[in-house]
């Protein structure tokens, strides 16, 4: 995810800089695009993944409903 909120990437230059199997990569962004926090742009035969912003907003809130704040000391 940090390296996707640098700049759009795709499964080569991922699996390059994470040092893992591309099926297993693919099968991680899909996760990620079917929880919207990713998504993915064709762009000839490679499809560049980017950070879906307004998911990762929506899991924050999420979050946040779900972790009670400590009070304030």
């Amino acid at each position: 995810m940090a390296r996707l909120r640098r700049s759009p990437s795709c499964v080569c230059d991922l699996q390059a800089e994470l040092g893992m199997a591309s099926n297993l990569l693919s099968y991680h962004l899909r996760i990620l695009r079917e929880a919207e926090l990713v998504r993915g742009t064709r762009r000839g035969r490679r499809v560049e993944y980017q950070i879906e912003p307004m998911g990762l907003e929506r899991l924050r809130r999420e979050i946040d409903r779900l972790v009670p704040r400590e009070a304030p000391r």
